[in-house]
């Protein structure tokens, strides 16, 4: 896991007891500066706070907050402030999963997850022997993982062979690693890539070789990590705009992907119109496509013909 996102779950779980302790709420400002960031870095994790809670996602499943001109104030922690208690399933789910992470080739942080896999054990007591009978074997993806820890950890360049989905091309390139990024359950190695002579985003999951090379890693001075607080994918302003119509059953979509306009429609009956940007038409195709007529392309009007007319030589060759 990376720093920036290390700093910020510590801050977000700092959060709740700091405000349950101040009852009468507290001044953004003051907040901001006692957990030494912005307020509009305040801002953005009270947002992501105010949707943590319990499973069920409902009236007192989650984290609420009382906003009163700058001043917050917590009214509800959705019990995310009492001390975890874990039943016997889940200790020994927990005990299995650290028993595979150290089994991990690479793995920097050995000596954290032995003292909490002890510590877990020894709350668990006899349930937590179960877990001995469980084997877990670590996938190609880990060793992907332990190649790229020790190429940062050297700080030499590595050579990939990597696939991309959008394109659906396998590539070669040569990269200067700068960091590991842990988002949503996925690996991402964020690396100074000498062939887009940028900077960029790779998912371990999507490479298919990797070697460490003998040359050091040198990410030009231009190189610089990205802010990842709004999600990986993140659009410009000058990326092309693609406006979609959507059937109730895709309404996912909106949640799914960075939207910039979401408008309840009526037709269809519980649908949605909104608007994504994409600098890649073959990942829009691709999309409306897989959604089975779920969706419909309001514009532009020439990746709806293209659409159209993929679709009708798709018919065409079944026809055949």
């Amino acid at each position: 896991m990376s720093a920036p996102t290390t700093d910020r779950m510590t801050r977000l779980l700092a959060l709740l007891p700091y405000l349950e302790a101040r009852p009468g709420g507290v001044l953004l400002a003051d907040a901001a500066r006692d957990f030494g960031v912005t307020e509009a870095q305040l801002r953005k994790d009270l947002e992501l706070l105010w949707v943590c809670g319990l499973p069920g996602h409902g009236p007192g499943d989650l984290v609420d907050l009382s906003f009163e001109g700058d001043r917050v104030r917590v009214t509800d922690t959705a019990g995310l402030v009492r001390p975890l208690r874990l039943a016997t399933d889940e200790a020994v789910a927990l005990v299995v999963a650290l028993r595979a992470l150290l089994e991990v080739p690479g793995l920097a942080e050995t000596d954290a997850v032995s003292r909490a896999l002890a510590k877990v054990s020894a709350a668990a007591g006899q349930p937590a022997d179960l877990a001995g009978a469980v084997t877990v074997s670590i996938d190609a993806r880990e060793q992907t993982l332990a190649v790229v820890r020790e190429a940062l950890q050297a700080g030499r360049a590595l050579h990939l062979h990597y696939y991309v989905p959008s394109r659906d091309q396998h590539t070669e390139r040569t990269v200067d690693p700068m960091r590991l990024l842990l988002v949503a359950g996925h690996w991402y190695l964020e690396a100074w890539c000498r062939e887009a002579v940028d900077t960029r985003l790779f998912r371990l999951d999507r490479v298919d070789d990797v070697a460490v090379l003998d040359e050091p890693s040198a990410p030009p001075e231009q190189a610089r990590p990205r802010d990842l607080d709004d999600g990986i994918y993140q659009p410009g302003a000058d990326q092309p705009l693609v406006r979609l119509r959507l059937d109730r059953s895709a309404r996912w979509v909106a949640d799914y992907f960075p939207v910039e306009e979401v408008v309840p429609v009526d037709d269809p009956p519980g649908g949605l119109a909104v608007s994504v940007r994409t600098a890649d038409p073959a990942w829009a195709r691709r999309l409306v496509a897989s959604l089975g007529g779920a969706a419909r392309v309001e514009d532009p009007p020439e990746l709806a013909e293209e659409i159209a007319a993929a679709a009708r030589a798709a018919l065409a060759r079944y026809s055949d």
